[in-house]
């Protein structure tokens, strides 16, 4: 059945549109008090249109300083103004989101429209591409590498022997020695850049014994002025990975902690569900989410993009490779590893899918 043109006009209103647009909407007067959110406003700040209405925006918004000079500079100007990737702190709710804004002041009317378009979820799925494409490179560079630095490594290896046999004097081996050391040194640095070539030994195992066991190690390792918490979800099903495997990504992770801590400081270990996560274009209904968490100083922002890299630390004593190492390991079982970190608070979160292969 075809509508006519007139009666679809009569059936829309300027209500109706507002009711029903997928971008959340405010309107405020001159006052900066929020007068109507449309229902796309409502879900995404958790708060009814009733109670934000009559609110000063600069008070729902608390803290959100990069909002409040878009909107100032909207109605200074007298026209549209456009932010990018604002942190909009709720204080209300204890809740934060990114977006993306437009200011648009209606000067006839007093009154300035916003449009809020969150991002969150679209900046979470670019650092995780970025994150995997990062290692698909890095892992055949490192292959290139490895070829390349193995060979000649073994002629060295095998010339120091030759040559240690035709030595006249036991005190000249010492030198030979040496040599064979260090070519077997790099020839270990090599392989643990490559990281493991053994095939999984996937089982169904308990998480909460492989992070206890995880937990146990470190303990011995540590002083008693290291704290590690445990914040479990008892609820969680098994998941279906390599336990050999977990336990060392998890021992990297937790040691690195440890070591931002020097020893003295709060680990905190989180367990919880998450819904529909997408993972390298792979969509999982369910993904368990591991969060190790510390209070030490932070990881340099500078640092923070590349932590995955192989031979990237912070530490001068550090190789660099145990973050690089437990990234593969995770990557392996389809999982992937974040991090996001600020003086007191560093946290490393590892994704790994609960949808298995004996469920399927």
């Amino acid at each position: 059945m075809v509508m006519k043109k007139n009666n679809l006009k009569s059936t829309i209103s300027k209500e109706n549109l507002f009711e029903h647009l997928a971008t959340a909407v405010l309107v405020v007067n001159s006052r900066g008090e929020i007068l109507s959110a449309n229902p796309a406003a409502e879900n995404m700040l958790s708060s009814s249109a009733r109670r934000m209405e009559n609110q000063p925006i600069t008070e729902f918004f608390s803290g959100s300083s990069s909002f409040i000079t878009g909107l100032e500079q909207a109605l200074n100007l007298g026209f549209t103004c456009y932010k990018s990737e604002i942190e909009l702190n709720i204080p209300s709710i204890l809740k934060t989101v990114t977006v993306d804004c437009s200011f648009t002041p209606v000067l006839e009317s007093s009154y300035s429209i916003i449009e809020l378009n969150q991002i969150d979820q679209k900046l979470k799925i670019a650092k995780e591409e970025n994150i995997v494409s990062q290692q698909n490179v890095l892992k055949v560079l490192v292959r290139g590498l490895a070829h390349e630095v193995k060979n000649p490594l073994g002629g060295i290896r095998g010339a120091a022997q030759l040559l240690e046999r035709e030595l006249p004097s036991e005190s000249l081996k010492e030198y030979t020695e040496v040599i064979i050391g260090e070519t077997d040194r790099l020839q270990k640095l090599v392989d643990d850049m490559l990281g493991p070539n053994r095939p999984l030994r996937k089982e169904s195992i308990n998480i909460h014994g492989v992070l206890e066991r995880v937990a146990q190690l470190v303990t011995v390792e540590s002083s008693d002025e290291l704290n590690i918490v445990r914040d479990y979800d008892p609820s969680l099903p098994e998941v279906y990975a390599d336990k050999n495997q977990l336990i060392q990504a998890l021992l990297n992770i937790v040691r690195n902690a440890k070591q931002a801590l020097r020893g003295k400081g709060n680990i905190i270990l989180k367990t919880r569900p998450e819904r529909q996560v997408t993972i390298n274009h792979q969509f999982h209904r369910y993904v368990l989410r591991i969060d190790v968490i510390d209070d030490g100083p932070g990881i340099d922002s500078e640092l923070i993009e590349h932590i995955f890299y192989p031979m990237v630390t912070g530490r001068a004593e550090g190789t660099g490779l145990g973050l690089s190492i437990a990234q593969t390991l995770v990557a392996q079982h389809g999982g992937l590893i974040e991090c996001e970190s600020q003086p007191g608070k560093t946290v490393f979160t590892m994704l790994l899918p609960l949808e298995n292969e004996e469920s399927k």
